[in-house]
């Protein structure tokens, strides 16, 4: 009976060291040190991509913003702030009640076919909006030149990047509304593409943000 017992109480001592040692190892040692070496090595990723400008944070590069004017009295969607280059739709074309400005609780696609009558008129309404607001005296955007990122939101709704060809029809819109030559500003779409990942991941991209943040920057010089 006394071995029995002896035993019993060594089993019992030996498992609770074995899970005093994994709690250790898995719970403290192993997250700490997982944390030091993305601190050390990957510190923008490790907190969270973030961008910022005038001394503060005032984005991700993960996560695309809106740039819209102050909503009016009577208006359900704000109208976009056209001395800005703007992203991508946000989720749904902005039909979505949850996902509509990028303060989101939760990120999703539509989930629409594409013969869907809805999403058919979304990106017919959202090419004529992207015609009617990129066309400026002496240049005028038509419809072929319109890319699809322009009228269509991303599976996530959270894309922050837009293609080289949509923000280049936006150059001229900007340079008009913000004072500033064409040539400045396509400078700033130029410096701000980026390649596809590793030379053949992806596709070329301009982050909406950091070129606002530029385009903010160079109207300040004036």
């Amino acid at each position: 009976m006394n071995n029995s017992v002896t035993n019993t109480a060594r089993l019992l001592g030996a498992g609770l060291r074995a899970l005093l040692v994994l709690t250790l190892v898995t719970g403290v040692i192993y997250p700490l040190a997982l944390t030091g070496i993305a601190q050390g090595l990957f510190t923008g990723k490790a907190n969270g991509s973030e961008i910022k400008a005038d001394g503060r944070v005032v984005g991700s590069s993960l996560i695309g913003q809106a740039y819209n004017l102050p909503l009016k009295k009577g208006q359900e969607t704000p109208a976009p702030d056209l001395k800005w280059f703007q992203g991508r739709p946000q989720n749904g074309l902005g039909t979505n009640s949850v996902n509509t400005q990028y303060k989101l609780i939760l990120s999703g696609a539509t989930n629409r076919s594409g013969d869907n009558a809805d999403l058919i008129k979304w990106v017919k309404d959202a090419k004529a909006a992207v015609i009617k607001d990129n066309s400026v005296p002496g240049y005028t955007v038509t419809a072929s030149e319109v890319p699809a990122d322009a009228v269509t939101s991303s599976g996530s709704g959270l894309d922050p990047d837009i293609s080289p060809q949509y923000a280049e029809i936006q150059v001229h819109r900007v340079a008009e509304r913000n004072g500033l030559s064409v040539a400045q500003v396509n400078r700033l779409v130029q410096d701000h593409t980026e390649s596809r990942t590793l030379g053949f991941i992806g596709e070329p991209r301009v982050n909406v943000l950091e070129l606002n943040i530029a385009l903010k920057a160079l109207v300040a010089k004036g």
